[in-house]
């Protein structure tokens, strides 16, 4: 009876247990977390903040998952080290756990820079529950919190607040925000957005000191052009890298993320990993990435799951997509926003709702971009996932009435 651990409870390590399960009803499945919860969905954590669903409204899977599935829990217990010759997991309150099969879907660990008063009480990440229930407590209308990243964390953060009556500034040191997501012009649109919802968008620039008052608690910020701000929180939502402290010195190979082949394997065996730590295949670049795209994460975890389970799977290709919903503007993006290569064609359209970009190379879809005005959208970036030439209409791609009837037989 094979022992399986996971390491992570969130999309990866729950896809994971389920296709384990699917194939092995008998093997032993232990999941561990440092987080006290069960397994939620990260990219709702916003909601809580807004106080539009209680952390119960987030859970990923229902409280009886893992009685049902037969999966030890162990909840709120991190794991500090990985003894990969003698199999076995060490956990934070002593416990060691065995191993046949191992899962790392460590996900990732906040981007946190040197700014000077980074660590006084009132400055925030934004990537856990505990995050947003911890800011809960702390906001109340009229309040200012200067908000450091304008990217996907930055905006959804940014969102929350703004429904609880906080006043925002959001910081971005690159001259747009969701620059690595949208081009320019869907840059714009989405900062007209948050503008319009009372949002004060500065760019070209970054915090460089946090201040404190008399009780150690942050009163503000200076900006690197001497600026200061006003504020009683600051939020540094600047992005995420994979965790790897778990693997740092170990034989387990490492570029950016941990290193997985088309099984999710690394180069150790029976070790494999998934989701926000590793670097899987990317369509688009095709090259190995990271891409800390939730159903990305999902779908790793259930190849690697079925392959631990002894079931071969290959894991197809990720290509990066992401819908949100800030400020009331609906974006689709996936792939790449701007053309980078010689012989790349954009197709832009303007709607009286919006804006549609389609990138081509070679004939294929390596880039999608619709802001406001969105219908259609799942098409597109189906046509780009499955890499399908579409010069013969490539001319309709952005046109209104687009849609399956474009499409030849």
């Amino acid at each position: 009876m094979l022992e399986y651990v996971i390491i992570g409870n969130s999309a990866g390590g729950i896809g994971a247990a389920e296709a384990i399960r699917q194939v092995d009803q008998e093997g032993h499945i232990t999941i561990i977390s440092d987080e006290p919860y069960p397994a939620y969905s990260r990219p709702a954590i916003s909601e809580v903040l807004a106080r539009e669903r209680t952390p119960d409204r987030i859970l990923y899977r229902s409280k009886e998952f893992y009685q049902r599935l037969g999966i030890r829990a162990l909840l709120g217990t991190e794991a500090v080290r990985i003894d990969f010759s003698g199999y076995m997991v060490e956990l934070a309150d002593g416990q060691r756990v065995s191993w046949d099969r191992l899962l790392l879907a460590t996900g990732g660990t906040p981007i946190v820079p040197p700014i000077e008063g980074r660590s006084l009480p009132g400055v925030y990440t934004f990537t856990r529950l505990a995050d947003a229930l911890a800011l809960d407590q702390r906001l109340s209308p009229g309040q200012r919190v200067v908000v450091v990243g304008g990217g996907l964390i930055g905006m959804s953060v940014s969102d929350a607040l703004v429904k609880r009556g906080v006043r925002v500034t959001i910081v971005e040191l690159m001259n747009r925000i969701l620059g690595t997501l949208l081009d320019p012009e869907g840059s714009a649109m989405a900062e007209a957005a948050a503008r319009q919802a009372g949002v004060e968008v500065i760019t070209g620039h970054t915090v460089q000191r946090i201040l404190a008052n008399n009780q150690d608690n942050v009163c503000g910020v200076v900006l690197d052009d001497g600026r200061q701000i006003t504020c009683q929180a600051v939020i540094v939502a600047i992005g995420v890298r994979p965790r790897l402290d778990l693997v740092a010195g170990s034989p387990v190979n490492v570029g950016r993320g941990i290193r997985v082949n088309s099984r999710m394997e690394t180069n150790v065996p029976h070790v494999y990993a998934c989701g926000d730590v590793a670097e899987a295949y990317d369509l688009i670049a095709d090259a190995p990435r990271v891409v800390p795209i939730w159903p990305t994460a999902y779908l790793g975890g259930r190849v690697a799951g079925l392959n631990m389970a002894g079931r071969p799977a290959e894991y197809p290709g990720n290509a990066p997509m992401n819908s949100l919903k800030y400020f009331g503007l609906q974006i689709i993006s996936g792939g790449v926003p701007t053309a980078t290569g010689e012989g790349d064609e954009e197709l832009k359209h303007n709607t009286p709702n919006g804006y549609r970009k389609v990138i081509l190379r070679d004939g294929r879809i390596i880039g999608a971009i619709f802001v406001g005005d969105i219908d259609r959208a799942g098409i597109i970036l189906g046509l780009m996932r499955e890499r399908i030439d579409v010069s013969s209409f490539k001319e309709k791609l952005v046109a209104k009435d687009f849609g399956l009837g474009h499409l030849p037989a």
